[in-house]
């Protein structure tokens, strides 16, 4: 017998993308049902090869759903989901609502898998920020090998990070531009086509922005409390693929060759690093791939065992939808869960 699996937010840009995640890696589903708001009852939406019609969340009875894949921002999370977990589904959530309690563990498969089985205490898994995924993937083999002490990120983030409407206004601008029409900004604060934002989320106290203190605090949950870390968040005129620039200090030395070597032997990197023009990846490359990409690996100088990498990925993908279907996975591979409803 299969899982019965609910989505919430299944019209949004990551909802859709996990029901096709779903269909590719043939999840061991009996069931799914697409959720949304009253306002989506009715939409069609595709699974594989099938056509779900969308069901309002708040009558829907979950009492036998194992698995609920939450991709409705966090304030529906926070009402939602704790109801959800107590029917006796596991929710894997995809906002930020839950990523920063002790009691939630805050799951990349590749880096750490283990602590998935703390789903337990709440009945609720949190996925990371989009940006901090593909960092943790391309940061693990490295720590397991040299020790990672402190790392500086600058990030160029993609406008679908921000959804549908982000997307639709970087066309908008971009058709503006060449038609000389007037230039329209209502998702961002500054016009996006052919520019870049130096702002996604909002400011904080200390000049940082909301999302620069998620890829820090994410990291040292995910992947080791004693790593350093400070980002620089930047939204650019991209429709699908954050890249990020990532300046690596380590505890001990390592050699661009050695992390080539160990970061071609990770779970979900593809390293493609020629030192000519072309042998590098790009956003647009990365757009509709699993993989997290990593080119241009060189010594950075300026310190003692210090390395430089470019990492690209598509953050719709192992940025939200992959990572929340290879956490099911998890749960099913390790056996965890158990399908509510028995075969005959």
């Amino acid at each position: 017998m299969g899982y019965k699996v609910a989505l919430v937010g299944a019209t949004g840009n990551v909802g859709r993308e996990m029901l096709d995640i779903l269909a590719e890696r043939s999840f061991p589903a009996d069931e799914v049902v697409a959720l949304a708001s009253r306002r989506s009852t009715g939409v069609e939406v595709s699974f594989g090869d099938k056509t779900l019609k969308v069901k309002p969340l708040d009558s829907y009875d979950f009492s036998d759903v194992d698995i609920c894949l939450m991709s409705a921002g966090g304030e529906t999370s926070k009402e939602w989901s704790p109801k959800i977990a107590a029917s006796g589904a596991v929710v894997i959530d995809n906002s930020s609502a839950w990523r920063y309690d002790a009691d939630v563990p805050l799951i990349v498969p590749e880096v750490n898998a283990e602590a998935v089985a703390g789903f337990t205490k709440k009945g609720i898994i949190a996925n990371p920020n989009c940006s901090t995924a593909q960092l943790v993937v391309a940061l693990k083999p490295l720590h397991d090998r040299a020790t990672i002490k402190r790392v500086v990120v600058s990030t160029y983030q993609s406008v679908s990070g921000a959804g549908k409407d982000a997307m639709d206004e970087l066309f908008a601008q971009t058709k503006a531009v060449f038609t000389a029409s007037d230039i329209v900004s209502k998702k961002f604060p500054k016009r996006i086509a052919f520019n870049v934002i130096p702002h996604i989320d909002v400011f904080m106290e200390d000049g940082y922005t909301k999302e620069e203190w998620k890829m820090v605090a994410e990291t040292k949950k995910i992947l080791d409390p004693a790593i350093k870390l400070t980002a620089t968040c930047v939204r650019v005129p991209v429709f699908i693929g954050h890249s990020e620039a990532v300046n690596i200090e380590f505890a001990d030395p390592i050699t661009p060759d050695e992390a080539r070597e160990t970061l071609r032997k990770a779970p979900g990197c593809l390293v493609i690093d020629k030192q000519e023009p072309g042998g590098y990846v790009t956003p647009y490359e990365s757009a509709g791939e699993d993989a997290t990409y990593i080119s241009r690996i060189r010594e950075d100088a300026t310190v003692e065992n210090g390395l430089v990498l470019w990492c690209v990925s598509d953050n719709l993908r192992k940025g939200a939808a992959l990572n929340a279907v290879q956490i099911a996975e998890c749960l099913v591979n390790r056996k965890l869960l158990q399908p509510k409803r028995k075969a005959a």
